[in-house]
Formats: C-alpha cells, structure tokens, sequence
C-alpha cells in the first residue's frame, strides 16, 4: 500500500472527510462510525440528508453491522457493472445512511484503493460522489477545489474517467431500481 493510501486511511480513522476515486466515479468518502463526518460530507455537497448516502466495501463482512438480515448479505457480488444493492437496514444504521428510509445501500467491489481503505479502517466506507448536489461529478483536481475549496481533509487525484453509474437492485424484492 502507498504511502498516499495510508495517509488517506489515516484521515479517515480520525472522522476526516477525504475524495478518492472509486470504482465508478470520484467521491468523498467517511466512515459509517462517524456521525459528524456524514453530516459535513452532507454539507459539503448540500445534499438532503433524506436521500441516504452509499456503504462501499471489499467484503461482505464490513456490512454486517448495519443490515437486519445478514444472511442475505451471499447474494451481493462484484459483478462486472458496478451494482449497489438495497437491504433492509437495522437500528443501528445512521439515519444519515438510510436517509430514514428502512433500507441501507450497499455496494461491493474489488477496486484495490477502495480494498486497501477497507482493510486498513477495518470498516466500510461512506461514500458518495465528488460533487454539489445537481453538478457533475469531479473529475480533476480543479473541480474539487472549485467545488469544496479547501475544506476536504484529504484528496486522492481523480483519475482521468470516470464509468457509468452503478444498477441498484432491492436485494429483498429482487426490483431492478436503475
């Protein structure tokens, strides 16, 4: 792991709101563990806090934590589009995840900078994308700085793409959502 990784990690695991690429698009990112951090990345992005926000991971396990059924927790994959998955959250979960809805989105991968913040937090990442609510998303240093100035704790560069959205599907219904 590099040395910009471990930095970035490191922020993280003291409540810093940092932006980092990940496997669709260059985001700002916190961990669930940290109220305060969801509520500045809220903030910083003027986003609702009623519109929830995405848990990012390399494992299944950093999710157990914030679903009431985990044993559905085998049907969520890496596929080969990047697909976030609906379950029903449990009481543990932040309001600011769920945005008060009873579901929590999830979304899987084996992107290895997201692998490494995983297992270096030994958490899930709060996620959500690199941009003012109705903007496009970041996609140059530029933009990051244009859009939250100097109040990020921490910047991984974008890279220079960025993919389509993910699918979302209600892992409980089965209802394809995008």
């Amino acid at each position: 792991m590099n040395f910009q990784t471990r930095l970035a990690a490191s922020c993280l695991k003291t409540g810093g709101v940092i932006s980092n690429p990940t496997d669709t698009i260059q985001g700002l990112t916190c961990l669930p563990k940290f109220e305060l951090s969801m509520a500045r990345m809220l903030q910083l992005k003027r986003r609702s806090s009623a519109k929830g926000l995405i848990l990012l991971a390399s494992d299944v396990r950093y999710f157990i934590d914030y679903v009431e059924d985990a044993s559905l927790l085998v049907d969520v994959i890496i596929d080969a589009q990047p697909t976030t998955y609906l379950l029903k959250a449990n009481e543990h979960a932040s309001k600011l995840l769920t945005g008060g809805f009873d579901t929590i989105a999830l979304r899987l991968t084996n992107n290895q900078l997201i692998t490494n913040l995983c297992v270096t937090t030994n958490s899930a990442l709060v996620s959500s994308s690199a941009n003012i609510t109705s903007k496009c998303s970041a996609t140059s240093m530029l933009d990051l700085k244009e859009f939250f100035s100097k109040k990020l704790d921490f910047i991984i560069p974008p890279k220079t793409y960025n993919i389509q959205a993910s699918k979302i599907i209600n892992l409980q219904t089965g209802e394809k959502i995008r």
